[in-house]
């Protein structure tokens, strides 16, 4: 990938909205190409999401982007995020908080980013196989919580692992259509709502994948 490819790229997500220098910053930073498979690679840069193993998607850079300047991630915050995938969306965030929490169902992609954010030296993030509609209670409250699967409803355990104050940013709406991703600020007198625009995400499940691998 040459430079005029990376400037393309950012270029891009300025164009689509993104105008947060921080996160522009950690987005040029982190090499989507790590996060994919060597038959995609060489699409790295293109703003389209594209398959990872266990039949997931890694999200298109306009989306991740597009989130993480809606969660408004500060130097200082803990971070849970729900459905590590590739583990892209978790080193972004790496690069502008303190800690993230990720959490992943299907055991063969909490390995395979746990391994993609070693070899970038990302050791701000703990990756956990686990039900991530449950949460983390063990480290909660978090600070600001990001959801890359789509829920019905903002989930309420989530919503209670959320600090006073804090930010959750997730896709809302039944799975099999357009889905809205919505910024929920928890303030003392109670939740705001901000629609960002439609997404498209897998829903979010219970439980723990049964993977063959």
């Amino acid at each position: 990938m040459t430079a005029q490819d990376q400037m393309q790229f950012i270029l891009g997500l300025r164009k689509k909205g993104i105008t947060d220098a921080r996160v522009l910053k950690a987005m040029e930073a982190i090499p989507r190409k790590a996060f994919l498979d060597g038959t995609f690679q060489p699409r790295a840069f293109a703003d389209t999401p594209l398959p990872i193993d266990c039949g997931q998607t890694i999200s298109q850079p306009s989306i991740v982007a597009k989130m993480t300047q809606a969660l408004n991630v500060t130097p200082r915050c803990k971070v849970l995020e729900i459905g590590t995938g590739s583990g892209y969306q978790a080193a972004i965030l790496s690069k502008l908080t303190r800690r993230v929490y990720t959490i992943e169902r299907h055991r063969p992609l909490a390995r395979q980013a746990t391994k993609r954010l070693a070899a970038l030296d990302l050791g701000n993030v703990t990756v956990i196989t686990g039900d991530g509609s449950l949460g983390l209670p063990s480290q909660s409250p978090f600070d600001r919580i990001l959801l890359t699967a789509a829920s019905e409803d903002p989930p309420a355990v989530l919503l209670a692992q959320l600090r006073p104050g804090g930010i959750m940013v997730l896709p809302v709406g039944q799975s099999d259509m357009v889905q809205t991703l919505i910024k929920i600020e928890k303030t003392d007198k109670g939740l705001e709502y901000t629609e960002l625009g439609e997404v498209r995400f897998v829903p979010l499940l219970e439980g723990i994948a049964e993977d063959i691998a």
